[in-house]
């Protein structure tokens, strides 16, 4: 996510860094890079100028001028303004309604709103453990109404039937006085998509919004459509009172011009960013937080709330108490860690929030493959209980049939017993306190210098 615009912003701003003074050609060169960085990045012009004239007004201040680490000073004003550009801080739904707070899903076709329906629904279970209901209003998609209904069964919510032959405000009106009856806490309604803003589609949700008043009429757009997703939105918002954004396909988008131009264009405020398929992979829009991690400065608040919320905390106590014990760290324990790992988004989603990592060059990021990890899953899935807890047994004819039942070639089987060899090693130091030599050691080779120990 913003990977071509974090390079660009990295190499400008690494260059000021060390800067004792800032003249005003320093300056200058500065918001010229900064402007060719945010077009490229699909950010709409309107909104770049106004952003470039901002930074470079108080970048001409005193304050810049006489500090004492005037590049870093500048660094914070490029900060400063990105979170304005974005919101300031996080918008949260408005849930102060007598039950059910009625959730309305508007967008253009493909953008994403009914597994949106479906992130929003596990999101407010596990945040807010509110009952959900869901609907589809969507009487003209082809299997719209199955696809909510599974996505429905996956994240646990109540789906309220509907019928392509009913008519969307007759479907919404139902919904609502069931979603009473079964004491929902939220009702969320999708909606037909569009593939551009039409007459007769707008005026349908507009009468699916009086029908139902809505605490929030979310939009719901792709990221990867760069600032037209802010012109929809804007089409949108003339047509209906839109509460709040949804940035879809944020985990694709390498550019970002959506998520720095639609506060800006519609006046509405981004309140979740998709990053992911799975149903699971919503989380809140932190301006702040995503423009440390376009500034790449990491975003580790976010990584921490990841690790808390994904991460099986009784399997992790678990481990470390073996661990610490000086029982052996075996293949199951591997495979666990690894699973545990991509449930988290992988090595590329933890990279993404890690400090630094915009200094990385880009031939060793690319070395990081996800897949990687599915395979070394598969392999030790093909092995018996036996031979991963005494992976020494592991000899020709059991590498090759590790190897056949996993889809695998043989030197896959020798590699994976190679890594978990030298992860071994590096867990036998954490038997009696010695995890903080262990990541003494580590440090030198961690992006940012190192932890704090």
């Amino acid at each position: 996510m913003f990977d071509n615009l974090t390079q660009r912003l990295g190499k400008v701003l690494t260059g000021l860094r060390g800067q004792g003074r800032l003249t005003d050609e320093h300056i200058k060169e500065t918001m010229r890079e900064v402007r060719m960085a945010m077009l490229e990045a699909d950010v709409a012009l309107s909104v770049v100028r106004d952003f470039v004239e901002q930074v470079k007004q108080k970048a001409m201040g005193e304050a810049v001028m006489k500090s004492l680490t005037p590049g870093q000073t500048l660094i914070k004003i490029v900060n400063d303004e990105l979170v304005r550009l974005m919101g300031e801080a996080n918008e949260s739904l408005d849930m102060a309604a007598q039950p059910p707070a009625v959730i309305l899903m508007a967008g253009l076709q493909g953008s994403g709103k009914t597994t949106s329906a479906a992130k929003l629904s596990r999101w407010l279970q596990q945040n807010g453990k509110k009952k959900i209901s869901l609907v589809s209003c969507d009487v003209y998609r082809p299997a719209a109404i199955e696809q909510l209904q599974t996505l429905a069964k996956e994240v646990d919510a109540r789906f309220i039937p509907s019928r392509e032959d009913e008519k969307p405000v007759a479907i919404a009106k139902r919904a609502l006085s069931e979603a009473k009856r079964e004491f929902s806490d939220v009702l969320i309604v999708d909606t037909a998509g569009r593939l551009h803003v039409d007459a007769r589609m707008m005026e349908e949700i507009k009468q699916l919004h009086q029908t139902l008043d809505p605490v929030e009429t979310l939009f719901v757009v792709d990221s990867m459509t760069g600032q037209d997703a802010a012109n929809s939105a804007k089409a949108f918002n003339d047509a209906l009172p839109l509460t709040g954004v949804i940035l879809t396909k944020a985990d694709g988008d390498a550019r970002g011009g959506a998520a720095l131009s639609i506060r800006r264009i519609t006046g509405k405020p981004i309140k979740f960013i998709g990053v992911g398929e799975k149903v699971d992979a919503m989380e809140p829009f932190h301006p702040e937080r995503i423009a440390s991690r376009i500034l790449g400065m990491g975003d580790v608040l976010t990584l921490v709330e990841e690790v808390s919320r994904k991460v099986d905390q009784e399997k992790a106590a678990k481990l470390a108490k073996k661990l610490q014990k000086g029982k052996g760290f075996n293949l199951e324990d591997f495979r666990e860690q690894m699973l545990q790992m991509a449930n988290m988004g992988g090595m590329s989603g933890l990279l993404d929030k890690l400090p630094g990592m915009g200094e990385i060059p880009e031939q060793v990021k690319n070395r990081v493959n996800d897949k990687e990890i599915g395979r070394l899953v598969a392999i030790i899935n093909s092995m018996t209980p036996h031979e991963r807890v005494f992976p020494a047994v592991i000899k020709g004819s059991r590498k090759r049939r590790i190897a056949n039942g996993s889809g695998t070639q043989v030197q896959d089987v020798n590699k994976l017993l190679k890594q978990f060899m030298q992860m071994q090693k590096m867990m036998k130091k954490m038997k009696g306190g010695g995890m903080k030599k262990m990541m003494r050691g580590l440090g030198g080779r961690l992006p940012g210098g190192g932890l704090p120990f």
